[in-house]
């Protein structure tokens, strides 16, 4: 039997009102790669704030590395989850350096003050940084880096306290064409190694799930539509009920494309 990394059972999210997750369930097991696809206002960023212990279900459970959310500390929770998302971008001070960015992951903070980090911290950071393309930036300010640069460079935050499980909430957006398959790459190469930790990876888009992928969960007005082994999930079928409009989906080796279906 497998274990999970992290499991939602019958989960829901209610804000003023309104189901942002309505019954939510899902299996995230270990050495699995998962792409969470869907619509704008389908639940996915609520999700990924679920799986970093930023937000609490209304109802249901959610057990993130064996922990169960209201029954853990999640101070202690957190360093364990990596994340990479545009809200935690708009926290960063413009001013910071991008190794700043990424060594002060290690105390779970955004910005440097008096901490001190030692020299095999401050080599993993660049490393890091090195790896996905940006260690030419290390000293250069957050604030001075283009949309891609600041995307890899919180991705290498991400990895920064070699975490259990890595959530990268919409990666590729704002990119360009160059730019995104850039990223698409390194994380494929990422998701290949047995040492990367467990991932989830949202987007809008089919085009930029990388290559090594395992597993697909499509989201649409908060509840989930499929979720399963990529090569069986991620169907024109599924895609249509999933975006509401007649789609095909195609593979071409580990990359996936959609398109919409001709009505000519």
């Amino acid at each position: 039997m497998s274990v999970s990394a992290a499991s939602l059972n019958d989960v829901t999210v209610r804000r003023s009102g309104a189901a942002i997750l309505d019954g939510v369930s899902l299996e995230i097991g270990e050495g699995e790669r998962w792409a969470v696809l869907g619509p704008n206002g389908a639940g996915k960023s609520t999700l990924v704030r679920l799986l970093s212990a930023r937000m609490h279900p209304t109802a249901g459970t959610v057990e993130i590395l064996g922990e169960r959310l209201g029954k853990v500390d999640i101070f202690e929770l957190r360093p364990l989850i990596g994340l990479a998302s545009q809200e935690l971008a708009d926290t960063v001070p413009v001013e910071e350096s991008a190794e700043n960015v990424v060594v002060t992951a290690g105390y779970g903070v955004v910005g440097r003050w008096r901490e001190e980090y030692d020299e095999v911290d401050l080599e993993r950071a660049r490393t890091l940084l090195a790896a996905f393309g940006v260690g030419d930036l290390a000293s250069r300010m957050f604030g001075t880096l283009s949309t891609g640069e600041r995307k890899r460079v919180l991705a290498a935050r991400a990895l920064m306290t070699d975490p259990e499980l890595l959530l990268l909430d919409e990666p590729a957006a704002g990119l360009d064409l160059g730019g995104r398959e850039s990223l698409v790459r390194t994380l494929g190469r990422l998701a290949k190694d047995p040492a990367t930790p467990v991932t989830v990876l949202v987007t809008h888009h089919v085009e930029e799930i990388p290559p090594g992928y395992t597993h697909v969960a499509l989201l649409r007005e908060g509840g989930v539509v499929a979720a399963g082994p990529i090569g069986e999930t991620l169907t024109s079928q599924n895609l249509t009920r999933t975006f509401g409009l007649p789609l095909v989906a195609e593979q071409r080796g580990e990359r996936f494309t959609a398109r919409s279906l001709s009505l000519n």
